[in-house]
């Protein structure tokens, strides 16, 4: 099997996935811009260096002619700003996989919530906003607080919630880059993920995460250590509630082949609301997350699932498993970390990855990137010893740049 690849090389997981498709024998043809290292070379049959892989036109374009009298697959993207390029690439060449209509419904954030809505699912009040005027429109019918991002966004970038005009006068001029905007209700409730690997819409492998604090505060927050905590025991009564409500989002929008990542709330008095979902993997790790969770290799099952339509990892949860992002005090270069080592003197055994930035390394722009300024990873078969351990490296570990 002949396979492209969109930007094999950024985000960097996506190295992962060129050597799953690659370790399952496919062909892999790689376009993106930039060079690919020899590292990443290996997996790849050939590469198609485009000036832009945003560049929509001229990437269709310059593949054209690249593949002239070769045949391909499939083309596969599971970059966000990505998705809908690979849509319209399988139709421009007759290829098998989810429409563009399909995927514009997990990109377009308020037809997505319409689709779900009409499936007789719980959704945000939401509407669609292109001016200033519409906002104030919006948020007349919505009310306080609210929240307001991007239409077509991904992860928390350009997210708000406005809880009074003062806030939203402050926002509006922050948001004068972003064309079409959604603007909805705000959930109050605590924040899970739902995860799977789906063949035509249906899970052959399902995973729940829980967000602490809350994504918006993750990245609004410096103060804070954002923790992902996958949940080993699916068989809890609102932990099952928020399944179902996955899986029948998935069955309203069409789902077909591939990986999918879905945020829902869980409000206090039980009820399960849909946040909003993506036809792609989740990023800062939620795949390395779901892999320590149960010890497989989702990034070959991707592969797998995507091209052959099979799943044949193991589907036992062994572990909850907890991610930690780190962020440093101060600004420059990072200069000391504390608490490190008497956190590995008391969970050594549990901790499976570590790759905060040492000293001498220049911190990141946390903005940027829930990665930060590197994370700790452990896990554990009971969920209360795994969220102590979680909960030590967020609050005892700290990183100081000068």
């Amino acid at each position: 099997m002949r396979v492209v690849f969109l930007s094999p090389r950024y985000p960097p997981e996506m190295r992962q996935f060129t050597r799953g498709l690659a370790e399952i024998g496919v062909e892999v043809l790689g376009v993106g811009d930039g060079s690919p290292d020899p590292e990443l070379r290996r997996y790849l049959s050939g590469y198609l260096e485009v000036p832009s892989i945003m560049d929509e036109e001229d990437v269709t374009a310059r593949l054209h002619d690249w593949l002239r009298g070769r045949s391909i697959d499939n083309v596969l993207a599971n970059w966000e700003p990505l998705v809908l390029l690979a849509a319209r690439l399988r139709e421009r060449f007759g290829l098998p996989g989810m429409s563009v209509d399909t995927v514009r419904g997990f990109r377009d954030k308020q037809l997505m919530k319409e689709r779900v809505a009409a499936a007789g699912l719980r959704v945000p009040r939401a509407q669609r906003v292109r001016s200033a005027k519409e906002v104030w429109s919006a948020l007349e019918e919505i009310g306080f607080p609210a929240i307001i991002k991007p239409i077509s966004g991904a992860g928390s970038a350009d997210t708000y919630k406005v809880e009074s005009a003062a806030d939203m006068q402050r926002i509006l001029p922050q948001m004068q880059h972003v064309t079409e905007a959604i603007c909805e209700e705000f959930i109050d409730g605590e924040e899970y993920t739902y995860d799977t690997a789906a063949i035509d819409g249906v899970p052959a492998y399902e995973s729940v995460t829980r967000y602490l604090p809350n994504a918006l505060e993750m990245r609004s927050l410096e103060w804070i250590s954002p923790i992902m905590l996958s949940v080993r025991d699916l068989d809890q009564p609102h932990i099952r509630t928020g399944m179902e409500l996955g899986r029948n989002v998935l069955r309203a929008l069409g789902m077909g082949d591939g990986l999918t990542h879905m945020e829902w709330f869980l409000k206090s008095d039980g009820e399960v609301v849909f946040g909003e979902v993506a036809c792609r993997p989740g990023g800062a790790c939620v795949v390395d997350l779901m892999n320590y969770t149960s010890d497989i290799d989702l990034f070959r099952e991707w592969a797998r699932v995507s091209t052959q339509r099979r799943f044949e990892a193991s589907t036992e949860r062994k572990y909850n498993v907890g991610i930690v992002f780190k962020r440093a005090q101060g600004q420059g270069r990072i200069s000391a970390i504390r608490g490190l080592t008497e956190y590995y003197d008391r969970y050594r055994p549990y901790i499976v990855e570590d790759t905060l930035l040492r000293p001498g390394t220049p911190r990141r722009d946390w903005k940027a990137t829930l990665l930060s300024d590197g994370y700790l990873v452990v896990r554990h078969p009971d969920w209360d010893e795994a969220s102590r351990m979680a909960f030590a490296a967020a609050t005892d570990v700290h990183l100081y740049a000068s």
